[in-house]
């Protein structure tokens, strides 16, 4: 049975976070033949990170705005795929073309599903 796995895009710089038309042409055309082989699970969504859209809540009812500013490198956002293996889930990552377009990582983690 194939398990499912979180893809979550994080980026290095608040810059990178509005792609061009051509860049996102190029990450839907990788959603694309995942979702062509009959293995994305759920789209994702785009995570906002400007203030405004994002805050960050922390112990005895502090809360900032934005994402962690401490951090290097924030969530943009998540597709979720299934296959069979990690390792199967890895390449689909790597296939991703944020890499060569704005660099940043993909975090590739095993949905455990609750039911």
């Amino acid at each position: 049975m194939m398990k499912e796995f979180a893809l979550i895009f994080r980026l290095k710089d608040i810059a990178d976070f509005r792609p061009t038309p051509e860049q996102m042409q190029e990450r839907m055309n990788w959603l694309a033949g995942i979702a062509s082989q009959n293995k994305l699970v759920d789209k994702g969504n785009t995570l906002l990170p400007f203030t405004g859209n994002a805050k960050t809540v922390k112990p005895n009812n502090e809360v900032t705005d934005g994402v962690y500013t401490e951090i290097k490198e924030f969530v943009s956002g998540y597709v979720v795929v299934k296959a069979d293996t990690i390792d199967e889930a890895i390449v689909m990552a790597n296939g991703n073309p944020i890499f060569d377009q704005v660099g940043g990582n993909i975090e590739v983690r095993e949905v455990l599903k609750r039911d």
